[in-house]
């Protein structure tokens, strides 16, 4: 598509939005920014944004001329597709697309493209830690914070784009194909969006959409929709597990991650050789040693990146002990599952503070992991009576609420023992409290450092 031949509608004021409507002028395209609050300060925003300056800005409402005229709607993350203003968009014959396609479409050079409900960030990370050892360009992109469409002006084809993608961003996928892809696990959450796991599941799955036979797929074989979805893939897959010997894949064995091929063994790494912690690091591992693999990168270079890596901050991040009381951030795990793997990480008694945004999950698994492990949850937040009852229904009476984050550090540490450990892992979003987890987590951290002794 000759970009700027056509006109866009790009939906979402924020981060993503902005940077698509950049890039879109730059490519000469004609272009109306759409935001449905209709309160938003335009002149603040044009300020904060220069290159807003001559761009028709709509609010609220869609006028039927402008839909008239549009050929691409550009679609932020946030922006469900299953709204009226997404409707009207169809019933125009206007093409839905999303900050991802429209950087595809627009750059250059070879896509690595992870997904999964939990593990991202961590994997997307090491990937683009170990790539930058060899590969002369790396840029990490997506739901880790930068948008694709933001590097795009700087990418040539040399380029390696390592891309953290939401589930949310892969609805509005049309031609984009990784040369590498990932899933790392799927389990529930953003139901609230997706409405059904079968919705959510396809939405994962459709990263592959457009790969083709020699392109490579990297599963979690320990996931049973990934393991059946990985039989039915024509492109090249590669299984890694954390529980299981594979006869062909990557899997854990003796504190040691192996990897069967082809009848060979081949011994890449002793885990305690690298400095994050959990088998679910050992998972993320797998997976980023099989994605740089697959692009290229000697295994030496691989393994060498493997033990330089450090945690991603807010996943199971050392903050500082207080009278012998350890604290950990684990602001990032924002679902029941992702903060399960909290708590198996804690190698101590632990005083979990939870609670936050409702996204519809339920909270069973969560409070069934604790396993005599935590001493006290503390709750806060719109979910906090929700998960007292099933914390209730499960046996585990030891809860308390607090009415802010301080004040669950406060009863979290007068209230764990030298030799203990006060973690923050959710489980919850952090919508309604704070402007995200990394918000939350910095507020945790910069107040845990000012407890006093």
């Amino acid at each position: 598509m000759d970009i700027s031949q056509n006109t866009f509608i790009v939906v979402g004021t924020g981060i993503s939005g902005v940077a698509a409507t950049e890039l879109l002028l730059k490519r000469g395209a004609k272009v109306f920014l759409y935001d449905g609050n209709a309160g938003l300060d335009v002149g603040a925003l044009r300020d904060k944004n220069p290159a807003l300056a001559d761009v028709e800005i709509l609010l609220e409402v869609v006028p039927k001329e402008v839909l008239s005229q549009v050929n691409v709607a550009v679609l932020s993350p946030g922006v469900p597709t299953d709204i009226p203003l997404v409707d009207s968009f169809r019933d125009y014959g206007i093409a839905i697309w999303g900050e991802i396609e429209l950087a595809y479409v627009c750059g250059k050079g070879r896509i690595v493209a992870i997904t999964g409900t939990n593990g991202k960030t961590t994997t997307t990370s090491l990937v683009g830690h170990i790539m930058s050892g060899f590969f002369s360009k790396v840029n990490v992109v997506g739901n880790i914070g930068i948008p694709y469409t933001k590097v795009v002006d700087e990418m040539t084809d040399d380029t390696v784009v390592v891309a953290e993608i939401s589930s949310f961003q892969l609805e509005t996928t049309v031609t984009f194909a990784p040369k590498v892809s990932a899933i790392l696990n799927i389990t529930p959450d953003h139901l609230n969006r997706h409405h059904t796991m079968e919705n959510y599941i396809a939405a994962k799955e459709s990263i592959t959409k457009n790969q083709g036979e020699e392109d490579i797929c990297v599963l979690n074989y320990n996931d049973f929709v990934l393991r059946a979805f990985g039989e039915q893939l024509t492109q090249r897959v590669v299984f890694f597990s954390s529980t299981e010997e594979l006869s062909e894949g990557l899997y854990v064995k003796n504190h040691h991650i192996v990897w069967a091929r082809d009848g060979i063994v081949e011994d890449i790494i002793d885990v305690d050789e690298m400095q994050i912690l959990g088998a679910h690091n050992h998972e993320n591992a797998m997976a980023a040693i099989a994605i740089c693999h697959g692009m290229g990168v000697p295994m030496d270079v691989i393994v060498s990146g493997l033990k330089t890596f450090q945690a991603v901050e807010h996943r199971i991040e050392f903050v500082c002990k207080k009278n012998d009381i350890a604290f950990y951030n684990d602001s990032k795990g924002t679902n029941p599952d992702a903060a399960i793997k909290g708590i198996l990480a804690m190698n101590r008694k632990t005083v979990l503070i939870g609670g936050g945004y409702d996204k519809e999950s339920t909270y069973d698994e969560w409070i069934e992991s604790f396993g005599g492990k935590v001493k006290k949850l503390v709750l806060i937040g719109q979910t906090k009576e929700k998960i007292a009852d099933c914390a209730k229904a499960h046996g585990f009476m030891d809860f308390e609420f607090a009415d802010s984050l301080e004040e669950a550090i406060d009863i979290a540490y007068e209230t764990a023992a030298p030799g203990e450990a006060v973690l923050l892992s959710p489980a919850c979003a952090s919508w309604g409290m704070f402007d995200n987890y990394e918000q939350r987590g910095d507020i945790f951290k910069e107040y845990v450092r000012n407890l006093k002794e």
